[in-house]
């Protein structure tokens, strides 16, 4: 019979996502033939609701962080019973019929409701897989993560590792596999690539638009100077296209190249000398996995001051509050033939884990073999 493995994921935030998609890959590397299904429960099962969900917790983190950081700790403080609240009924449903059409024999999830899913099946006396949770969060992990057990919890560094221990978590429970990043981090770049001269920025935008502004008008100085700039704005080109506009027309020559949807962005990491970004999970990890210094603009408020804390501890990058600061704190990375950046990357060197997707894909088969 073949393996089936089953990976759970949902749309809020990119990290769930990445670490699904790369840990399904290489899986299927691992395992050639054998059945690897990644699915969204959330948007199956529910896809008008999680549609307005993941707008509105979009619109939090962006425009409303504040809030979102009472509504992230009260999450954290309530006594909410995963397996008894009405609302995630059709999803415990859904599941449910995934799991008897689908008949894994291990499910990882990348985020954390879904262990909650599987004890309600459990008290319904269906039998269940084998769970691995994938934590997405660094050192400030969420306890939501763990108010229902899993058969193993794969973590991304040693302080987290050291978080979830004191959270209870037995220690033969958890693995340190690294984030898992897109398997591309590991591959060759083309000659053709990894040969471009001069000084290039990648900046990722997610704030406001009036701070992508503020942030690039603090970049022009070194634009002038003959710096490149590199903006994959992917979902966000809407609502700064005419920042953007107005940007590009304002500048002589054309020191700026914007880029839609893309899945170039492991190679662009590799190839340029500084990013942009924010704390995110998955970006945090592919910083690492690329040793590309970093100038942190923003911070989601409790689930992200980890992943900053993480790289920021160890002096491979640097946090900035305001957009002056951000140009200031790029300025400094690529002064003198990138001095600091290039200690930046050697700081980075005990920590970073490209092949990490492979690691947690080892642990995962580990966890079926047992079952």
């Amino acid at each position: 019979m073949a393996l089936v493995i089953l990976v759970l994921t949902a749309g809020f935030g990119d990290g769930h996502n990445t670490a699904a998609a790369s840990t399904a890959e290489a899986l299927r590397r691992l395992c050639p033939g054998e059945e690897v299904q990644v699915s969204d429960l959330f948007k199956e099962v529910q896809p008008r609701i999680a549609s307005v969900l993941n707008s509105l917790y979009q619109m939090a983190i962006t425009h409303f962080p504040s809030a979102w950081r009472l509504v992230y700790h009260l999450l954290g403080k309530s006594d909410m019973n995963q397996q008894e609240s009405l609302w995630l009924m059709p999803l415990v449903k859904g599941l449910k019929s995934k799991i008897e059409m689908l008949k894994p024999r291990v499910i990882v999830s990348t985020y954390p409701l879904y262990a909650g899913l599987l004890a309600a099946l459990k008290n319904q006396g269906v039998v269940v897989p084998k769970l691995v949770t994938v934590i997405t969060d660094s050192i400030s992990v969420h306890p939501i993560w763990l108010v229902q057990p899993s058969d193993l919890y794969c973590v991304a560094d040693v302080e987290t590792d050291d978080v979830v221990q004191k959270l209870g978590v037995p220690v033969n429970k958890v693995r340190v596999t690294g984030f898992p990043v897109s398997l591309q981090f590991t591959e060759t770049l083309p000659a053709a690539v990894s040969e471009v001269q001069g000084q290039r920025i990648l900046y990722l935008p997610s704030t406001a638009a009036s701070h992508v502004a503020a942030t690039l008008e603090s970049l022009r100085p070194l634009l002038n100077a003959g710096v490149k700039l590199t903006l994959p704005v992917g979902k966000h080109r809407p609502r700064l296209y005419h920042v953007l506009r107005k940007f590009i027309d304002s500048l002589s020559g054309s020191p700026v190249e914007i880029i839609g949807w893309t899945t170039r962005i492991p190679e662009m990491l590799r190839t340029h000398d500084v990013v942009i970004c924010k704390a995110g999970g998955a970006i945090m990890h592919e910083v690492l996995a690329a040793r590309i210094p970093a100038v942190i603009d923003y911070v989601v408020p409790g689930q992200e001051e980890g992943n900053a804390e993480m790289l920021l501890s160890r002096q491979c990058a640097y946090r900035t509050e305001i957009a002056q600061a951000t140009g200031e704190a790029v300025a400094k990375v690529l002064a003198n033939n990138s001095e600091v950046g290039q200690q930046m990357r050697i700081n980075m060197l005990p920590i970073s884990v490209p092949d990490a997707a492979m690691r947690t894909a080892d642990e995962v088969l580990a966890v079926a073999d047992r079952a």
